[in-house]
């Protein structure tokens, strides 16, 4: 079987198989420009974390989201750009206004999490959203140099990840 592709010659990436009028299947071998030049949808594999950078490196959203911040984390929108990472699965809700037209244009569309989620995830969602509200809390008593009130929060996140 040849490799190539049917118009150019270059090494074929798409196979395509069609059925003509007459009922006939029709094998085509496509190199990716020639793809593209067809019609054929060509969407490269890429991780969040890859497409979040190319988000941030167009500047899209920058001016939208600059003032927003996790009421969990306390992540700001501005550390997410230096950082490239986000805090705590809260931010996608903090910083959804500015990431839910980036997440449905790369998944056509679909911006909503369908697997299945295991029985004790209730539990423990809420014991990491207190722990990670009680760490915002003990960063900015830090902050405050309140370290009598940073000792008790720290005392609190240890008793919470002991359950």
């Amino acid at each position: 079987m040849d490799n190539s592709c049917d118009k150019c010659h270059k090494p074929a990436k798409f196979y395509v198989t069609e059925i003509d009028p007459d009922g006939q299947t029709v094998v085509k071998h496509l190199c990716e420009q020639c793809a593209v030049a067809e019609g054929i949808a060509v969407k490269a594999n890429l991780s969040i974390a890859q497409l979040l950078e190319d988000f941030i490196q167009q500047g899209r959203g920058l001016e939208a989201g600059s003032e927003l911040s996790c009421d969990v984390c306390g992540l700001t929108f501005r550390d997410f750009l230096e950082q490239k990472l986000l805090g705590c699965p809260h931010d996608y809700d903090a910083f959804e206004k500015v990431l839910l037209p980036l997440l449905e244009r790369e998944q056509e569309g679909g911006a909503q999490h369908v697997g299945k989620v295991p029985h004790r995830a209730g539990h423990d969602q809420r014991k990491q959203t207190s722990i990670l509200r009680l760490r915002a809390q003990l960063k900015a008593a830090i902050a405050a140099e309140d370290y009598e009130r940073a000792a008790g929060l720290r005392d609190q996140i240890k008793e919470l990840e002991k359950t």
